[in-house]
């Protein structure tokens, strides 16, 4: 079967398969004899062995085993596999391209290699010497010793060094061990330390050669391409590389804009392996939660024992084992051991030889003889459940290095398969004890680990996982990880962030870097992950800090602002606004799932479209058009029919509306994304069992509501997605895709959002979805995981089908992990809540995910139910008040667990502030240490007769009602059983369960028959419930309250704290609540009054706040103000919280252009360009059209800019008026004039002393106005106020500076308006001779036409009458015959005709013309007082 890996059978894709194959099947179950032959095969043709791992996917299970089976004595190692592979392997990557390795591989390379040559004859020169007697020996290993202050490495002198060297047998070759920089040993136990020595560093060179090797080809996918050409070295262009592919989905990017990140970032197990500390020995040292506690602790108060304890743990690490260090603790019948290291008389260090699978010390923590108690016996026995092997291997030791220094080296084991666990139970630990012992997380005492440490640092540390979660994290395809509440889900995803990250951090830099997203419906949990993300790579760094850095370094206050994350602005959460503004540098993403929706809707939706919702992310009215389930409860709830909504759930009821009529698969295939009502009621009974009795109704409450949420021009969260699948639908994704994308939490989120976020994520195996459908309870959701699998599954076989990859390749089935080890509540409560699953899954197994059940790591207390207490009589204050009566009060870990609203007012009426009482939703997401479960199956809308279907799980139960006959009845357990789960796990210690309903006895009985519960009836001793807590108690869980929005509750915590300030906080918060839940109501001004009451406690809490949790009061003041419409106080608001755009835009709104210049003119710099222009436009707009209103501040800054701006806005007025300010009376005048403002524009021109030709202009508007006022036969009344002015501006020209003809003019009219008949035949008889026709017309005619008495005139004044009379009635004719009058501007003046366009003409109202013509032509409508008229018409 060798000749399966000759270099001939690889050559083409085939062969290189069943060579693959070949190998899988010798590591899946030949033995190590098998491998090594095969792997000697390999190695005997060059660069076969090396293509081989560069291609294939299980190489690392191989070299495992090669490392496991790595010599152990000198004289084994010439012929071993090992030796052959660290030849042929340095020698191959020397002869790759200088371009195919990173430098540092290069060099550790070369450097490896010259040590592997130099370390075989020393190994052969060791096995044959022989020594004359035993000689003294100074172990050169140890060259390192530590400074005063414990922490710096110290080099011996090089004169000690040479002096300790020992003198070498004249039979050996000296040269030998010089060359490799060693002493040559005089003794037997020199040369046999040396011999360990040597291997040891072969075989991590080794180790470190694979691992390179590794690494470039995660760096360089080309590399395996170099291997096959020197290979194959005439095989040529044609010759692909043939090694197995992983299918993709068509990209929507080029291949040559952005290589694949994903394909060279994984695995990542370098990436998250940790060495120990420098100077530190070979036993890998792992640190408890609680033992880090302790450090950091002892680091801050006693520095001294601080020093003396990593003193002590960096003995272990280097083998140093002693009686002082090394004390077992438990007896010897306790299974493992546990140690103890005497750190002072009262201290000691309590730790474990633990295996995984090499040895190595895990600390467990720093203890007083009297802590923790009498527990490590308890503690032995549990971890010899793990079976005998590993109890042999914790024991076991190797013997040591040197007899006389009894330093021992920890032992490696061969991977072997886990042994079935021996029955033995959990743990039987107090909560105390639990408190102080973890077995949850430990972490390497590493570098960085170090140095958090002596910089004091708040960080986090990368901790061992558990083999299932690392598997899970170095998981290459896609994957779902199931797991209850506490399993570690999210550590899982947040590890394999880092691993990616650190992979890529450690490549090559010219690798794209890995674009990764976590998602997740909760802005609480994006930000957690964010943060301990932000430690974990804080804490890395540190490990490259000198000690003079760690000095200068301080440590940072962990104590954060009661700010409610979702109230921060988009602009300060560092991210863009649209996801195509992502950059490499914002990656990883943490981020909630509305956020990336807002993002992606922003680049892909038209804003002016309907779905511009989605983009007012900023407008505080946009919170209630987008239907949340808050909005839904508040707003449309009270709006449904009573004969609809009457005993349902709202919660349940949105949920159906969202997860099953909107969100579900079925529902995009329907024509209106929705189902329709058919398809709706037929849906099945098992899989769909909420509501299978009511689906009529419900379908009547979805129109109702879709009506509701048209006609208000909302949108919700199904709205939303159908959106954006819309757009891809039609188009490829606009933007660019990112590699990884992790999903926590699924199953908060609508199945479509699934397909939405699939079709960000390039990579088919970079998704991770996580989550628990056991825990839908947020309301929309409504799947299962095996839902979401078969659904995805479905969309990745059609893209298969429109792009499949190179090689024709199936796609890589996502792999299924589920976590079933719960570190949060013990065995007591996961047990009871697990057969809460179990029954779900009994009779409704489609609606739930089937997994394994839940295991504890420690027992405990089983929950404690309440039973047999009369309902009239029960004395509740038995256990809530204790025996004496008096009042206590439950702590701030102990919450009180009501179904809704009434029932917890219910109860607070009856026993007053007892504590904390939450309902089961307010609760999702949080946990406490004890939790009592109050009347929750008395305030169930589901029956006794139905309760009782539970009872089928009971062996042996005859009273059980056939389940099958009504599957539909009993439709609403299902729902009420989610519920329960709900509440009991939410308690990690205790859970009480106080019940008056005979509806309750059906479960009990269940839990009964299964020795889950307790049961407590009167008589017994009732359980101490209720515990004190100290004021930081309350503060802590106050902040936790405060987090999740439970701000009612967080008021009281604070208040138990007396922390009044925070206190007031939460009531500013909780006031909001109320008045965005007044929105809707009849009345608007109790909706603005409730927003201005919580604006007033906002702008309170500002007024004694800091830093940024004054700007952010001031900001949800601000927020309030907008809503209750009083935007003058909203603008204040923004101003105090820096929010210098709103402030200047709610100023605008309520009228105060001064406030808004103000605000402009002091913060210009920090308003945006575009607002900013706008706003100052606004303020010059207002300003400059009032001639009344002066601005506070320059509204232009240069003359010129203030012209063209009123050029540009016609504000002729302001125009004028800036003219005229500087003295450009000319220009004045002609604006004037364009307006029809004559009057104006001559006194302009009178004060014009700089233009000679202004007085000229003045004469022709005042002879202008006059003609159109004087026409022939008309004469306006001198008196008049207008031609008042114009005579008084007549008489102040300069008329030396006018014409003759224009002088007689101006005289002509004042003499016709001051009624001078004489002068006007002088000045007719001056016209005629000008020919100025129409003017002497004009005089002669009021000369007439006045009664003139001839009687008494004499021959000669009777001869100058009829001249003159002669003249007018000549001129009459003239006029009257003249053949085209209209062209004729003198005639058209003496009648006030004006020129309209082309021969259009209009005969103004009151003149001589129009009046004759209206005589003419009565009894005719006419449409305008005017006339217009052509000049056809006129000539006629």
């Amino acid at each position: 079967m060798l000749d399966l890996l000759s270099k001939d059978r690889i050559v083409n894709e085939a062969g290189l398969r069943t060579a693959l194959h070949h190998l899988d099947t010798i590591v899946s179950s030949s033995g190590a004899t098998a491998l090594q032959v095969t792997v000697k095969h390999m190695l005997s043709s060059p660069y076969v062995f090396a293509y081989i791992i560069s291609v294939w996917d299980r190489r690392e299970a191989m070299i495992s085993q090669i490392m496991t089976d790595f010599p152990r004595r000198p004289q084994e190692y010439p012929t071993s596999v090992a030796r052959t592979m660290l030849d042929n392997l340095s020698m191959y990557f020397l002869a790759f391209p200088a371009e195919s390795l990173a430098t540092d591989v290069s060099r550790d390379i070369t450097r490896h290699r010259g040590f592997v040559e130099d370390a075989l004859p020393v190994l052969c020169a060791l096995t044959t010497m022989k020594f004359s007697g035993a000689g003294s020996f100074d172990d050169e290993i140890g060259v390192c010793d530590e400074s005063d202050d414990g922490f710096v490495k110290k080099k011996v002198p090089q004169k000690m060094r040479k002096r300790n060297r020992p003198k070498a047998h004249t039979s050996i070759d000296a040269s030998l061990f010089l060359r490799l920089d060693v002493a040559m040993p005089l003794t037997n136990e020199a040369a046999a330390s040396l011999s360990t020595h040597i291997l040891t560093k072969l075989k991590n060179a080794l180790l470190v050669t694979l691992r390179k090797f590794y690494l470039s080809l995660l760096r360089r996918t080309e590399l395996a391409g170099d291997i096959k050409a020197l290979l194959l070295p005439n095989v040529g262009e044609s010759a692909k590389d043939v090694a197995p592919e992983v299918s993709s989905t068509e990209d929507v990017e080029s291949p040559t804009t952005r290589p694949k990140a994903y394909q060279m970032v994984q695995p990542m197990k370098a990436a998250l392996y940790f060495e120990n500390a420098d100077g530190f020995g070979e036993w890998r040292i792992l640190i408890s939660t609680e033992a880090y506690k302790n450090l950091r602790e002892l680091r801050e108060s006693e520095k001294k024992i601080f020093k003396i304890i990593v003193g002590k743990i960096k003995e272990l690490s280097n083998g140093h084992f002693s009686d002082d260090n090394h004390k077992r603790l438990n007896g010897p019948d306790a299974g493992i051991p546990i140690y103890d290291a005497k750190i002072t008389k009262d201290l000691q260090l309590v730790y474990q030889i633990d295996c995984v699978p090499d040895q190595d010390g895990k600390v467990y923590g720093i203890y007083t003889h009297a802590q923790p108690g009498n527990i490590w016996d308890a503690l032995g026995s549990h971890l010899a459940c793990k079976g005998r092997e590993y109890r042999r291997r914790c024991i076991f030791r190797n013997r040591p290095v040197l007899s006389k220094d009894g330093v021992i080296l920890p032992a490696s084991f061969p991977s072997a398969e886990p042994e079935p666990e021996c029955s033995g139970g959990p743990l039987n630990f107090s909560d105390k004890d639990m408190d102080r012992v973890d077995l949850e997380k430990y972490v390497t005492f590493s570098q960085a680990f170090l140095h958090s440490l002596i910089a004091n640092q708040d960080v986090q540390h990368v901790f061992m996982l558990t083999p299932q979660e690392q598997k899970i994290v170095e998981c290459t395809a896609s994957c779902y990880v199931l797991g209850r509440s506490g399993t570690g889900k999210t550590t899982t995803m947040l590890f394999k962030i880092l691993g990616i990250q650190r992979a890529w951090e450690m490549s090559a830099t010219d690798m794209p870097k890995p674009r990764q997203i976590f998602v997740t419906k909760s802005r609480v949990l994006a930000t957690k992950v964010e943060e301990y993300f932000a430690k974990l790579l804080e804490s890395l760094a540190l490990a490259g800090y000198t000690l003079e850095e760690l000095a200068k370094t301080k440590a940072r206050s962990a104590q954060e602002g009661l700010v409610d994350l979702d109230d921060l602005p988009e602009s300060q959460m560092n991210i863009p606004m649209r996801y195509s503004g992502l950059e490499d540098k914002h990656f990883p993403l943490f981020l909630t799932f509305d956020r990336l929706a807002k993002m992606i809707a922003a680049d892909v939706l038209d804003e002016k479209d309907s779905a511009g919702a989605f983009f007012n992310v900023d407008d505080a009215d946009a919170h209630d058009c987008f239907v949340t389930y808050d909005v839904f409860a508040n707003q449309y709830w009270p709006h449904f029919p009573q004969n609809l909504s009457k005993n349902l759930n709202p919660w349940l009821v949105f949920s159906e509306f969202m997860g099953i009529i909107k969100g579900s698969e079925h529902a995009l295939t329907c024509p209106e994304r929705v189902l329709d009502r058919p398809t709706y009621l037929l849906l099945p009974h098992r899989s769909n069992p909420n509501f299978a009795n009511q689906r009529g109704i419900l379908y009547d409450m979805f129109e109702y509501y879709t009506k509701i949420k048209r006609q208000r021009r909302h949108h919700d969260v199904a709205d939303r997605t159908h959106a954006i699948l819309h757009v891809f639908r039609s188009k490829k994704f606009p933007v660019q895709q990112i590699d990884y994308l992790y999903v926590d939490e699924a199953q908060d989120n609508l199945l479509i959002d699934a397909l939405f976020l699939r079709q960000l994520c390039k990579n088919p195996d970079g998704l991770f979805w996580a989550g628990d459908t056991a825990q839908t309870i947020s309301a929309g959701s409504s799947f299962r995981f095996d839902d979401l699998k078969a659904f995805l599954y479905r969309v990745e076989q059609q893209q298969q089908n429109i792009s499949v990859n190179s090689a024709g390749a199936c796609l890589r089935q996502p792999a299924m992990f589920q976590l079933a080890i719960n570190y949060r509540s013990h065995c007591g409560i996961v047990n009871c809540a697990s057969s809460v699953i179990e029954l779900i899954t009994k009779f409704w197994p489609n609606t739930i995910d089937n997994l394994r059940p839940e295991k504890g790591v420690v027992d405990g207390l089983k929950p404690v139910f309440f039973t047999g207490w009369d309902k009239d009589a029960v004395d509740y204050k038995q256990f809530l008040f204790g025996e004496s009566g008096k009042h206590i009060e439950f702590g701030a870990e102990q919450c009180i667990l009501v179904r809704d609203d009434a029932a917890r007012q219910k109860l607070r009426d009856q026993v007053g502030q007892i504590g904390l009482i939450m309902t089961l939703y307010e609760s999702k997401g949080l946990e406490f240490n004890d939790v009592l479960l109050y009347n929750f199956f008395e305030d169930s809308a589901v029956d006794l007769s139905r309760w009782r279907v539970v009872l089928n799980g009971v062996d042996g139960q005859g009273y059980a009602p056939n389940f099958e006959r009504d599957e539909a009845r009993y439709a609403g357990v299902c729902s009420e059983l989610k519920l329960l789960y709900v509440g009991i796990t939410r308690a990690r210690k205790n859970i009480w369960i106080v019940d008056k309903s005979d509806r309750s006895e059906p479960m009990r009985i269940f839990w009964t028959s299964r020795n889950q519960i307790q049961n407590c009836t009167p008589g017994t001793d009732v359980p101490h419930l209720a515990v004190s807590s100290t004021a930081e108690e309350w503060a802590s869980f106050g902040r936790s309250l405060f987090s999740h929005k439970r701000y009612s509750q967080a008021i009281h915590c604070f208040e138990r704290a007396n922390l009044h300030r925070e206190a007031k906080v939460c009531e500013a918060y909780e006031l909001r609540e109320v008045a965005r839940s007044s929105v809707g109501a009849p009345s608007l001004s109790d909706q603005k009054r409730a927003f201005n009451v919580a604006a007033d406690a906002f702008t309170d809490c500002a007024a004694t706040a800091t830093g940024n949790q004054k700007l952010q009061y001031y900001r949800n003041s601000a927020g309030c103000y907008v809503r209750a419409g009083n935007d003058l106080k909203a603008a204040k608001a923004y101003l105090n919280a820096q929010e210098f755009e709103q402030a200047a835009k709610r100023y605008r709104k309520a009228g105060r252009f001064d406030k808004t210049l103000h605000v402009l003119n002091d913060h210009g710099t920090d308003i945006p360009e575009e607002t900013k222009t706008e706003l100052w436009t606004v303020c010059r707009l207002f300003y400059c059209s009032r001639s009344n209103a002066q601005p506070p501040l320059p509204l232009f800054s240069t003359f010129d800019e203030e012209l063209e701006f009123l050029e540009d806005y016609d504000l002729d007025d302001a125009r004028a008026s800036l003219l005229e300010s500087h003295s450009r009376y000319y220009e004045v005048a002609e604006l004037h004039l364009s307006e029809n403002r004559p009057l104006e524009a001559v006194r302009a021109f009178i004060k014009d002393e700089s233009n000679v030709d202004s007085t000229v202009r003045a004469a022709d508007t005042i002879l202008e106005y006059f003609w159109r006022k004087c026409s022939f036969r008309i004469t306006v009344k001198s008196n008049a106020e207008p031609m008042q002015h114009f005579i008084a501006l007549a008489d102040q020209l300069e008329t030396n500076t006018l014409t003759p003809t224009t002088r007689d003019l101006i005289s002509m009219f004042q003499n016709i308006l001051r009624k001078n008949h004489e002068p006007l035949r002088n000045l007719a008889l001056g016209f005629h001779q000008q020919n100025n026709q129409p003017a002497a017309l004009l005089c002669l005619d009021h000369v007439f036409s006045r009664t003139i008495d001839i009687r008494a005139f004499t021959v000669d004044e009777m001869r100058r009458f009829l001249q003159q009379f002669h003249a007018y009635a000549r001129l009459l004719y003239l006029i009257s015959t003249f053949p085209d009058p209209m062209e004729h501007r003198g005639i058209r003046r003496l009648f006030s005709i004006v020129r309209l366009s082309g021969d259009k003409f209009l005969i103004p109202n009151g003149t001589f013309l129009h009046n004759k013509m209206m005589e003419v032509r009565q009894g005719i409508t006419w449409v305008s007082e005017n006339l217009p008229f052509s000049r056809n018409a006129c000539n006629s």
